[in-house]
C-alpha cells in the first residue's frame, strides 16, 4: 500500500501491509466456522498478551467503550471510586462514572508529574471505595503511571485495580498474573483499544478481566447496560459462533494478525524496544531545544508531549511538517499551543524516527531556526544503540 503520510500521534499509529492486507479480505459471515476460528485465535492471543487466567473480550467500539464497559461491570450504581490522573485522558473516569450514578472521587496530579503515592495512600485509608482507575500512559502528558507504587497502595485497602491501558497495552508491561509483593496484590482489569501500540486501525475495544473482577461482575447481577454487559458477550468470547451483536469481521482479521506478531515478538522484547524508542526520541528533540514535559524517570514510552522553546509557533509548526508528510499532534487543555504530542509505538520503526527527526529539524530551519540535524540523528542513533 502508498503511505503518503508518517503518522506519529498518540493514535492512531502506523497500521503495516500485513494488516491492511488482512483487512482487506474477503467479508465472511460472523457466525462463519472459519471466521469464528480467527475470532477465537485472536482471543486467546490477547489472553497471552496479558498472562491472564481469567477471561478477555473484544468487541466493536472505542478506547472509551472499553472505559465504560471496565467500570460499570465491576462497580455498582451508589459505590465509590477514586480516579487517579495524570492528565486529561485519566479525567474522563469522573464524567463516566458521574453518567452511571456512580459516586467519584479524583486526584490530579500536576501535570508532567507523577501522582503522590502517600496522597493515594491518605485518601484510601478514609475507606470505601470499589475500585481505583489508573491511566497506564496518558497521552494528554506523556506520563506513565508507577503500577510497582500503585497497585499495592490499592490493593492493600482491598479496592480493584482498573487500569487504562488505551496508549500502554501491547508496548509496557501489564501482566496480569504478577504479583507485587503480594499473591494478591494484582491488576484486576485492564481496558484498551486495538490502534494504538496494537497498529490494528481504530475501531476494537478489548478489555480483560481477572477472577477477582469477575467475582465482582458475579456479585452485582444486574447491571444498568446491555451493549457492555460482559455476561452477553460471554457465550461470544467462548464461542465466536455464537451470536449477541455482529462483530467488525474484517477488523478481527486485522487484529488476529496483529495479535500474532505481538505473541511472535514476545512482551520482553516489544518492552524493551518501546522504552528505548522513547528515550531516543526525547534526546534527539533536546538537541533541538525542545524539552519533554514528563522528565525521564516519569516519561511514558509510547508517547512524549514536547514543550516548544520559544520563538515556535505551534500551527505553523505542525502545519509545516506535516507538509513534509509528518504528522504529530497538538497540545491538549492549558498547554494547547505550547507543545505537541509525538506517538512511537506499535508499528513504528527506527528509520520511521529518524525521517521524524530529520524532517522535524528542517521544519524548524525553515522557520528561521538553527538546528544541528545531523547531531540529533546521532543522538538518537547512539541512545537506540545504548539502550536496546
Amino acid at each position: 500500500m502508498i503511505k503518503e503520510e508518517l503518522l506519529l500521534i498518540p493514535g492512531p499509529t502506523p497500521v503495516t501491509d500485513e494488516i491492511y492486507n488482512a483487512l482487506a479480505s474477503e467479508t465472511r459471515g460472523h457466525t462463519d466456522p472459519r471466521f469464528a476460528a480467527i475470532y477465537k485465535n485472536a482471543i486467546e492471543n490477547t489472553k497471552k498478551m496479558f498472562n491472564t487466567d481469567g477471561e478477555v473480550y473484544v468487541v466493536a467500539g472505542s478506547g472509551t467503550l472499553a472505559m465504560e464497559m471496565a467500570l460499570i461491570n465491576t462497580v455498582a450504581v451508589g459505590e465509590k471510586v477514586l480516579v487517579v490522573s495524570h492528565g486529561y485522558f485519566g479525567d474522563r473516569f469522573i464524567q463516566l462514572g458521574q453518567a452511571f450514578g456512580i459516586e467519584v472521587d479524583v486526584l490530579q496530579a500536576e501535570w508532567g508529574q507523577h501522582i503522590s503515592i502517600e496522597e493515594v495512600d491518605e485518601k484510601l485509608t478514609i475507606g470505601g471505595y470499589k475500585a481505583v482507575t489508573v491511566t497506564h500512559a496518558d497521552t494528554s502528558t506523556g506520563v506513565a503511571a508507577n503500577l510497582e507504587e500503585l497497585v499495592p497502595v490499592v490493593k492493600k485497602h482491598g479496592a480493584l485495580f482498573i487500569l487504562d491501558g488505551v496508549c500502554a497495552t501491547a508496548a509496557m508491561e501489564e501482566d496480569m498474573s504478577k504479583n507485587y509483593g503480594n499473591p494478591e496484590y494484582k491488576i484486576d482489569v485492564i481496558l484498551t483499544g486495538a490502534q494504538k501500540a496494537i497498529g490494528v486501525p481504530p475501531g476494537l475495544a478489548i478489555v480483560a478481566f481477572n477472577q477477582t473482577a469477575l467475582l465482582a461482575r458475579e456479585k452485582l447481577g444486574r447491571i444498568p447496560a446491555y451493549y457492555v454487559d460482559i455476561n452477553n458477550w460471554r457465550p461470544v468470547m467462548d464461542n465466536p459462533t455464537s451470536y449477541f451483536a455482529t462483530p467488525p469481521v474484517n477488523l478481527i482479521y486485522a487484529y488476529d494478525v496483529s495479535m500474532k506478531n505481538i505473541v511472535a515478538e514476545g512482551m520482553e522484547a516489544r518492552i524493551a524496544r518501546h522504552r528505548t524508542y522513547g528515550k531516543a526520541v526525547r534526546s534527539a528533540l533536546k538537541v533541538y531545544g525542545m524539552t519533554p514535559l514528563a522528565s525521564e524517570e516519569a516519561a511514558t514510552p509510547t508517547l512524549s508531549c514536547i514543550l516548544y522553546p520559544e520563538g515556535i509557533n505551534d500551527a505553523e509548526f505542525r502545519t509545516t511538517l506535516a507538509e513534509k508528510g509528518v504528522i504529530v499532534a497538538g497540545s491538549l487543555a492549558h498547554l494547547a499551543g505550547k507543545a505537541f504530542r509525538i506517538g512511537h509505538m506499535g508499528n513504528t520503526t527506527a528509520e520511521m524516527l529518524e525521517e521524524a527527526i530529520v524532517k522535524i529539524g528542517e521544519t524548524l530551519q525553515k522557520l528561521g531556526h538553527e538546528v544541528d540535524i545531523s547531531e540529533a540523528c546521532t543522538q538518537l542513533k547512539e541512545t537506540m544503540q545504548a539502550t536496546y
